[in-house]
């Protein structure tokens, strides 16, 4: 399985970061990939939300990355599952208070099948590139 994970602290209310996080039309101003992003069906950073989301794929070429909520429990956990392209990863972002603001946790997974396992250090290679962006989150939070 394909795995990565990390962890960043922001100078801000769990509540605030969720929110953030949670609609997923912020995505553009923190992950360098996303080309364009609408939300396709359900409420805006709820459980069943879908978002239609075009990324940059290999060689700059657009590629489907749609997802959908799976678990949004304000302020504690937005959990989601890629449902559209190649590769189909289940996320998770889990916040914590502390006394310096919220740390947040994200974590990506993804199960290959079989025939696709050879390509596992470069689907993790990727996975790690996508969870690194967190410090673009933060930077943007913060500055407000």
């Amino acid at each position: 399985m394909a795995h990565a994970e990390n962890e960043v602290t922001i100078n801000r209310p769990a509540t605030e970061v969720f929110a953030f996080l949670a609609d997923g039309l912020n995505n553009p101003k923190w992950r360098t990939g996303v080309q364009s992003i609408a939300l396709k069906e359900g409420v805006a950073g709820e459980s069943g939300a879908v978002y239609s989301q075009t990324l940059t794929g290999p060689k700059g070429r657009p590629l489907q990355g749609d997802y959908k909520i799976t678990d949004a429990q304000p302020g504690r956990l937005l959990a989601f599952q890629v449902v559209a392209g190649p590769a189909r990863p289940v996320g998770r972002y889990a916040l914590t208070e502390t006394g310096d603001g919220t740390r947040v946790h994200f974590s990506l997974d993804l199960k290959l099948p079989v025939l696709m396992r050879v390509l596992d250090s470069l689907v993790t290679k990727t996975m790690e590139s996508e969870v690194a962006q967190l410090r673009n989150l933060k930077e943007i939070i913060e500055a407000g």
